[in-house]
């Protein structure tokens, strides 16, 4: 069983897959999109799902604070709805409040990137926090 956990975003989404078990997650790579030309990486991660054998995807959910939703918690539900479409495979949704904000803290404590280097990696190590709080939490 491989889970694929995505950090959708208006200009990039990071991808992160699952161990076979489902015990642990690993940042894989950043899919630019253009949210205004229409090109959402599908067929990129068409490959990935192939090349992977992913069972089932689980989307980032970025609510507000509040625990409201606001118009990137519709656009991510969109995109986990077009996923269903294309795929055909189950799409769960994980909240994502801090976990970029977690996922820099761990850059720049930990590893010490430089700024330009955070922007490269954020959304990856972004994607894995959301599939690795997923996974604790369920199984």
């Amino acid at each position: 069983m491989r889970i694929m956990g995505l950090d959708v975003g208006s200009k990039t989404v990071g991808v992160a897959l699952s161990d076979p078990l489902g015990f642990t997650a690993q940042g894989l790579e950043i899919i630019p999109i253009d949210e205004e030309k229409g090109e959402f990486g599908f067929e990129r991660l068409k490959e990935l799902v192939k090349d992977y054998q992913v069972d089932r995807f689980v989307v980032g959910l970025p609510k507000n604070m509040n625990n409201t939703s606001g118009p990137r918690v519709e656009a991510s539900q969109a995109y986990g709805q077009r996923l269903q479409e294309i795929f055909q495979l189950p799409v769960d949704y994980q909240d994502e409040r801090l976990t970029t904000v977690a996922a820099e803290r761990m850059l720049i404590e930990q590893a010490d990137v430089s700024r330009s280097k955070r922007k490269k990696v954020i959304d990856k190590l972004a994607a894995q926090l959301i599939l690795q709080n997923y996974l604790d939490r369920n199984f």
